[in-house]
């Protein structure tokens, strides 16, 4: 992969992926989601929510919880937040960049015996955007 390729496919001005409402939509008449954990107002798809400002990583998680966290470097820390409650109980499905050569996809991920990992078809088109996400993606099921 050369510099340039890389760059298109690392870079955004934002880290923050709105969920596509069709896919949300198709996993929680399978879930039935509690809580989004990592939302705004403008995009917050559960009744409760946390927002940036109330940090979805201090809070508690109870019930069944989605979770499409900001795509940088922390998102390690919400996936190993999603193993910690999910030991308690909790189901937690996350969308997630489908990065399988990174250290948390197999060292919280692919080795977990809590997750189940489905792979997405093409590219996810987030929020309004008219272009499809520079990488594909991967929804992983906590429980």
């Amino acid at each position: 992969m050369n510099d340039k390729t890389t760059q298109m496919m690392f870079s955004s001005k934002t880290s923050e992926w709105e969920t596509p409402q069709q896919l949300f939509n198709e996993l929680n008449a399978e879930f039935h989601f509690t809580c989004d954990v990592c939302a705004s107002p403008q995009n917050a798809k559960c009744r409760t929510y946390f927002t940036k400002e109330e940090n979805g990583l201090v809070q508690l998680w109870e019930g069944v919880c989605w979770c499409n966290p900001p795509y940088g470097r922390g998102i390690a820390d919400w996936i190993k937040k999603a193993l910690r409650h999910t030991v308690q109980g909790v189901i937690i499905v996350m969308l997630l960049p489908a990065r399988t050569d990174t250290r948390w996809f197999h060292d919280f991920i692919y080795k977990s015996i809590h997750t189940e990992i489905r792979f997405l078809r093409g590219r996810l088109k987030f929020g309004g955007s008219r272009n499809c996400a520079p990488f594909p993606s991967m929804i992983v099921v906590f429980r």
